[in-house]
């Protein structure tokens, strides 16, 4: 079956994001390609923006979190746009709790998490980068 990966694009606090999910996650990176590493004469790289990230990856058990910093020539990624919402599913409610406590921190709960309506633990928020999460636990699965 596929997988679901997701991306973000950043206005160049890529690599303070990913160092975020990290210390949430753990892990290590798997690719962390700085735009310095692409440049060339076909394609200049101006000095201010050498060190953004041009690629990072994460590993998060059979998915991988991917992101970018995007350049200025590329215009400003809207950050408090309407953005996909990533469900991190897990095996208890500590590890619910662990999760949406860490990546929560600093940012804007939607709805706390809790038992839901609907039978499972659940909880909703945006992070302090404008990722929007919904952590879940799910007894019956």
């Amino acid at each position: 079956m596929a997988n679901i990966n997701p991306h973000f694009n950043f206005n160049g606090n890529a690599e303070e994001a990913f160092n975020f999910y990290k210390s949430v996650f753990g892990g290590t990176f798997t690719k962390l390609i700085r735009f310095k590493e692409l440049s060339s004469e076909e394609f200049p790289v101006p000095q201010h923006e050498e060190n953004k990230i041009m690629h990072i990856a994460l590993p998060i058990g059979k998915s991988v979190l991917m992101g970018n910093d995007v350049p200025e020539m590329m215009g400003r990624t809207n950050e408090n746009e309407n953005r996909s919402k990533i469900v991190v599913n897990t095996e208890s409610k500590a590890e619910a709790d662990t999760i949406f406590n860490g990546l929560s921190a600093g940012g804007q709960i939607e709805m706390p998490i809790s038992d839901s309506p609907w039978g499972t633990y659940f909880g909703m928020f945006r992070d302090k980068y404008g990722i929007e999460w919904m952590v879940e636990f799910d007894t019956n699965n």
